[in-house]
C-alpha cells in the first residue's frame, strides 16, 4: 500500500484526521468499563447512593454519546478520503491506459483491464478505508483493553498474552493457503467480463444464429467457476472466526470462573471483574476485526499486484528525447521494414518490406486475408513500432516524431468503424475540437455524408447511438471518413473503409478525394478492385510480403495475383489465359 500512498492526493486532510478521531474513540471506549466499574458499581450501587448513580449514569451516557460522534465523524472522513483515493487510483490507470500502443493493450485485455478498474479497484478503496478506520482501531483497541485489565488484574489478564501466540499462528495460515485461490478467482473475474462483453458486443450475430442459450451456457460456466474458486477461498477465511472465538470465549470463561471466585473471597471487587469482562469482549471485538482486516488485505493484495502490472507497464512507444514538431509532407518510405507481433523475428506478420511513396499520391493495397494489409497502414502512425528497418514519412523516420503531430498528420479510418455517443457534430469534431461548422460540412460533402445527414430532422445536431447503431453501416463508414478529413491530415488511410457503400457512392468519394485534396497522400485497402484501379500504384500483398507494386495497368501485364482478383470480380469469374 505504501506505492498507493501519492494517490491519496488532496484528501490528506480526511486521511490524517480519520484515524485522529478514532484515537478519541477508543480512548472514550477504554475509559468508559472503569467508569461503569470502579465508579458506578462500586462506589455508587453498592453504597446505594442515588444522586451517584444519576450523576455517573449521565456521566456513562456522555461519553458514549461522545464516542458515538468521534466514530460518525472519522466514518465519514475515512469514505471520503477512500473514495478520493480510489478516483485519484482509476484516473491514473486510464491515462496509462491512453499511453499504452497496441502492443501493452493485446498484452491485457479489454475485459482484463476493465476488471482492473472496477473490481480491482473497489477492493483496495475498501482495504484502503479499513486502513484508516479499523486497522488503527483495531490494534489501539487491543492493546489500551489489555493494559486496563493488566491494571486491574495481571494473574488474570495473562491468559489473554497465551492465547495471542495460538491466533497470530491460525491467521497467517489463512493467509498463506487463502492468497493464492483470491488470485485466482480475480483472473477468473476477467473471463466473466469477457463472455459479457463479447455478448453485448455481438448481441446481432447471437440473435441472428439464435445462439442465445449458447452464450447463457458459456456464462454459467463461467460464472460457476468463479463461485467455486470463491467458496474455496472463502471456506479457507471462514476458520479465522471460529480459532478467535474459541480462543477468546475459552479466556472469558477462565476469567469469569477464577474471577467470580477472587470476588467471593474479596481479592476484587464485583465492579471490577465487571470491568475486566467488559475489556475482554473489547478484545474480542479487536482480535474479530483484525482477523477481518487480515481477510480484506488478503483480497485486496491480489488487487493491488493486478492493478500495479497497469501502473507499472511501459508502453513500448514512447516520445523521443527531442522529438521534430512538424511533419514536412506525406511521403512515406519503408526501408527493409520486418514486423512481428510478438518481436521475435522468426514470427514476422511483414517481411523485407520496401516501398517509396510519393506525397500527394493515391496508393491502392489489395491481398488475401491475413497478408498483412492493416498490419502495413498501422506501422505509419506508430500504432506498432518497425521490428527492424526504418519507415520515414516526410522525410523523418517515424520514431523520431512528437507522436501527437505524426498522428495528427495522419488520419486513419480503420476497419471497424466507431463512432460515440453524442450528435453528429460532436463525433466529427473528434477530428479537430476546434472545426467551424463550414469544415465539417465540407468534409462531409467529400465523404459524401451531407446527403443523408440532411434527411435526419436535427441534420448535425442528430443523436448518434452508443456504437453507432441507429445509422447504417455505410453512412457510419462516410461519417468516419468525414472525421478524417477534419484533421486536414497529410496521410489520409482507408482501411476498408467502403466496404459498406454503394459502388457509385465509393466512386463518388474517390472523385473528390482526387479534385478537392490532391495534396493528401491517399492509401486505400480494398476488397474490390474497382476501388484502386484508378489508383496512382498498387501494393499486392501476399502472406507479409510485397510481390507486386506498381500501376495497375503495369499490374495487369505482370501481377498474377492482381489480374486473378480483377478478372474475378470486373469478368465474372472467367479468367483470361
Amino acid at each position: 500500500m505504501r506505492q498507493f500512498l501519492k494517490y491519496i492526493g488532496k484528501y490528506k486532510t480526511q486521511t490524517i484526521l480519520a484515524p485522529l478521531f478514532i484515537l478519541f474513540e477508543v480512548a472514550i471506549e477504554t475509559l468508559i468499563p472503569t467508569v461503569m466499574g470502579t465508579m458506578l458499581i462500586d462506589k455508587a450501587v453498592s453504597q446505594g447512593d442515588v444522586e451517584l448513580i444519576v450523576k455517573y449514569g449521565l456521566l456513562l451516557a456522555g461519553l458514549t454519546i461522545l464516542a458515538l460522534a468521534f466514530g460518525v465523524i472519522s466514518g465519514r472522513l475515512a469514505a471520503i478520503a477512500s473514495t478520493g483515493f480510489a478516483k485519484n487510483l482509476r484516473s491514473d490507470m486510464y491515462k496509462a491506459i491512453q499511453k499504452f500502443s497496441f502492443a501493452n493493450i493485446d498484452k491485457f485485455s479489454t475485459s482484463s483491464l476493465v476488471t482492473r478498474m472496477t473490481t480491482d479497484v473497489m477492493n483496495v478503496r475498501q482495504a484502503f478505508q479499513m486502513l484508516l478506520r479499523i486497522t488503527v482501531r483495531a490494534p489501539l483497541q487491543f492493546v489500551t483493553a489489555i493494559v486496563a485489565a493488566l491494571i486491574i488484574s495481571p494473574g488474570l489478564s495473562k491468559y489473554f498474552l497465551y492465547v495471542v501466540p495460538l491466533l497470530i499462528f491460525g491467521l497467517g495460515f489463512i493467509i498463506y493457503k487463502a492468497f493464492p485461490w483470491f488470485k485466482k478467482v480475480f483472473e477468473t473475474y476477467d473471463d466473466l467480463n469477457l463472455t459479457v462483453q463479447e455478448n453485448v458486443r455481438s448481441v446481432r450475430e447471437v440473435k441472428s444464429f439464435n445462439l442465445q442459450d449458447d452464450e447463457i451456457k458459456k456464462f454459467k460456466e463461467v460464472s460457476t467457476k468463479v463461485f467455486k474458486l470463491h467458496t474455496i477461498a472463502e471456506k479457507i477465511v471462514a476458520f479465522n472466526r471460529p480459532i478467535m472465538q474459541t480462543s477468546i470465549y475459552i479466556v472469558l470463561i477462565i476469567i469469569a470462573v477464577v474471577g467470580a471466585n477472587l470476588t467471593v473471597q474479596n481479592y476484587m471487587t464485583t465492579g471490577e471483574l465487571q470491568s475486566l469482562i467488559s475489556y475482554s469482549l473489547q478484545i474480542l471485538m479487536s482480535l474479530m476485526m483484525i482477523s477481518m482486516i487480515v481477510v480484506m488485505l488478503t483480497m485486496a493484495k491480489a488487487s493491488v499486484d493486478r492493478i500495479l502490472e497497469v501502473l507499472k507497464e511501459q508502453p513500448d512507444i514512447q516520445n523521443p528525447d527531442n522529438p521534430k514538431k512538424e511533419v514536412k509532407d506525406g511521403s512515406i518510405v519503408f526501408e527493409n521494414v520486418n514486423f512481428s507481433y510478438a518481436k521475435d523475428i522468426n514470427k514476422l506478420s511483414l517481411k523485407d518490406v520496401n516501398i517509396t511513396i510519393n506525397s500527394g499520391e493515391t496508393i491502392g493495397i489489395i491481398g488475401g486475408t491475413g497478408s498483412g494489409k492493416s498490419t502495413l497502414v498501422q506501422l505509419i502512425p506508430r500504432l506498432y513500432d518497425v521490428t527492424t528497418g526504418s519507415l520515414k514519412v516526410g522525410g523523418e523516420d517515424v520514431r523520431n516524431y512528437d507522436l501527437k503531430v505524426l498522428r495528427d498528420s495522419v488520419a486513419m479510418v480503420l476497419q471497424k468503424n466507431v463512432l460515440f455517443s453524442g450528435t453528429i457534430k460532436e463525433n466529427l469534431r473528434w477530428g479537430n475540437e476546434n472545426a467551424s461548422d463550414e469544415e465539417i460540412i465540407h468534409a462531409c460533402k467529400l465523404a459524401q455524408a451531407e446527403e443523408f445527414i440532411e434527411t435526419f430532422p436535427d441534420k448535425y445536431d442528430t443523436y448518434i447511438e452508443q456504437g453507432g447503431t441507429n445509422v447504417s453501416g455505410g453512412q457510419r463508414q462516410r461519417l468516419c471518413i468525414a472525421r478524417a478529413l477534419i484533421k486536414k491530415p497529410k496521410v489520409l488511410i482507408l482501411d476498408d473503409s467502403t466496404s459498406a457503400v454503394d459502388t457509385r457512392t465509393d466512386s463518388l468519394i474517390r472523385n473528390s478525394f482526387k479534385e478537392y485534396i490532391p495534396e493528401v497522400t491517399k492509401i486505400i485497402i480494398a476488397q474490390r478492385i474497382a476501388s484502386v484501379e484508378e489508383a496512382d500504384k498498387v501494393i499486392v500483398l501476399d502472406d507479409g510480403e510485397v510481390v507486386d507494386f506498381g500501376t495497375p495497368r503495369e499490374l495487369m501485364k505482370t501481377s498474377k495475383i492482381y489480374k486473378e482478383v480483377y478478372d474475378s470480380q470486373v469478368k465474372g469469374g472467367i479468367v483470361n489465359e
